[in-house]
């Protein structure tokens, strides 16, 4: 009797793990449904930065520091390597010297035209009395006219000091390098003690934020790639993203007949940790769309004789072999076996028997 006491409870025990209720067992089911299908070819691409650029040395001088290593990431504006500055220093005293001489001629200039602007205005009050002299008054004219143009000069000299000011103060600024944009270092060109001088490579920097697809793909299959289209890119082995025609470039390889095709993926760059340069696989449709057969991927399992699923049918799991096709996302294109509007079991199909009552889980 215990023995047998042990056989029910080890029964009950096991009817309930596998999902059992008074009514069947307890699945979930999905229909299966006609959808447009586009055929494909697929076609190699890559990743290329939107922003890769050698940064180059702006002014002449030795290497202080370099402030990053290969692999480091920057954001815009960051230090990158530093010039030995103290050439650029004096240099930008110097003119800064130089603009404050300036400054103090066109205080002086400006002084000794206003007197001469006195007198010819004093001479000028006399006229018509004995005391007038026209010749008196003609000098003190030409005077002052020759101490405003040296006003003049004086004052041009000036904005020549601030410019030569600014520059100098340029050139100092130039004596850090930092990143004109948001990257990762993937070169370092020079180290402490180098001499530079101006176009001299420094790093080679690379946008890692901001990436697209670029392939070469066919002239007979372009048309199919039109711009703002979205098409399926596998990125790699798990993972399959959809990304965005922005331009199809209107040259043609004479040798390879393959026009360059760039597109924008719906990816999180971060997250996905993909790379410049590294190899993508293109969907590129080939044909117009047609009306195929599809099942849920959750459907299909493998047996012995093949692909099969299981259709409920009057309440009842029925197994059925099919023939599959490409895979449409989480579905897959249905060759033979079943219609559109067949209920087949997505969950709780592993342990199913050929006509055993089921459940509709939610109905």
């Amino acid at each position: 009797m215990r023995f047998l006491a042990a056989a029910a409870v080890l029964m009950l025990s096991a009817s309930s793990a596998c999902g059992q209720t008074d009514q069947g067992a307890l699945v979930d089911v999905d229909a299966v449904r006609l959808e447009p299908m586009t055929q494909t070819q697929s076609v190699v691409g890559q990743f290329v930065a939107m922003q890769s650029s050698v940064v180059a040395a702006r002014v002449d001088g030795p290497v202080l520091a370099v402030s990053v290593t290969v692999g480091d990431a920057v954001e815009a504006g960051d230090l990158l390597a530093e010039l030995d500055t103290d050439r650029l220093q004096a240099a930008l005293d110097l003119a800064t010297a130089t603009l404050d001489e300036q400054r103090a001629g066109v205080e002086s200039a400006t002084a000794t035209e206003a007197l001469f602007a006195q007198d010819v205005a004093r001479l000028e009050r006399l006229r018509g009395s004995a005391a007038f002299n026209q010749a008196r008054l003609d000098d003190a004219i030409a005077e002052r006219r020759r101490a405003a143009g040296e006003l003049a000069e004086a004052v041009a000299g000036v904005h020549r000091a601030e410019v030569a000011r600014d520059l100098a103060a340029l050139e100092l600024d130039y004596g850090e390098i930092r990143a004109p944009f948001p990257g990762v270092v993937s070169a370092r060109h020079v180290d402490t003690g180098e001499y530079v001088r101006v176009g001299d490579p420094i790093v080679t920097l690379v946008n890692h934020h901001d990436l697209e697809i670029e392939a070469a793909v066919p002239a007979a299959t372009v048309g199919g790639l039109s711009v703002g289209r979205h098409v399926q890119v596998r990125v790699s082995a798990g993972l399959a993203v959809m990304a965005e025609v922005r331009a199809v470039v209107p040259v043609e390889d004479p040798l390879t007949r393959t026009r360059v095709v760039r597109l924008v993926p719906e990816l999180d760059y971060e997250t996905a940790g993909v790379a410049a340069r590294q190899s993508v696989v293109v969907e590129v449709p080939t044909e117009a769309e047609v009306d195929v057969v599809t099942v849920d991927k959750d459907a299909v399992l493998s047996g012995p004789a093949g692909r099969l699923v299981f259709v409920v049918e009057d309440g009842l799991a029925q197994p059925r072999s099919i023939e599959i096709g490409a895979s449409l996302g989480n579905r897959f294109e249905v060759l033979s076996g079943l219609e559109p509007g067949d209920l087949v079991v997505i969950r709780g199909n592993e342990n199913l028997r050929a006509g055993q009552p089921v459940s509709v889980r939610g109905s």
